[in-house]
């Protein structure tokens, strides 16, 4: 009977392997989130951001924000660049791309320590994105380009601030 080295040495390395570097994953994309949440919104928070040479930056614009900082982890580095992506094609959203991913990983998190399969959440989060985009196409529907906007297919929202300076 023919077994594989790892085997004889310990009989569970390719799952420890495997299980801690999910975990670092998954930390990475959560302490980045955490990084950037406090910057959403008109009552976001402003970053000092300070380099080398002891010059201070403040922003809460996440692309500005991504671009200054020194991301060691590859899954934070990878998020990042999808959020710089998301930025450069609509011009917005960089925090908030971040905090999507970051929020998703957290809960897929929980279901995996619970027992589920990754690949059980994986088809989830394919069934999620498919059932997004169904609802993004269907908002999409309202307005036409060559029409204005029919404002009696639109939920009229509360606003939230009174004046101009609020938002």
């Amino acid at each position: 009977m023919v077994m594989s080295s790892v085997e004889l040495i310990n009989p569970k390395a390719e799952t420890i392997r495997r299980a801690q570097a999910l975990q670092v994953n998954i930390t990475g994309a959560i302490g980045l989130a955490n990084v950037v949440r406090s910057n959403l919104g008109p009552r976001g928070t402003l970053k000092m951001l300070v380099d080398g040479a002891g010059n201070i930056k403040m922003t809460k614009d996440g692309k500005v924000l991504l671009s200054e900082m020194q991301i060691q982890n590859p899954t934070a580095a990878m998020i990042a660049r999808s959020a710089t992506a998301q930025d450069e094609t609509t011009g917005d959203g960089t925090t908030s791309c971040i905090l999507l991913v970051g929020e998703t990983l957290e809960q897929a998190e929980r279901y995996i320590s619970e027992g589920r399969h990754p690949r059980v959440i994986a088809e989830g989060l394919e069934v999620a994105k498919t059932e997004s985009l169904k609802a993004f196409d269907a908002v999409l529907a309202i307005r036409q380009e060559s029409e204005p906007i029919d404002l009696h297919m639109i939920e009229i929202m509360k606003m939230q601030h009174r004046t101009e300076n609020d938002s």
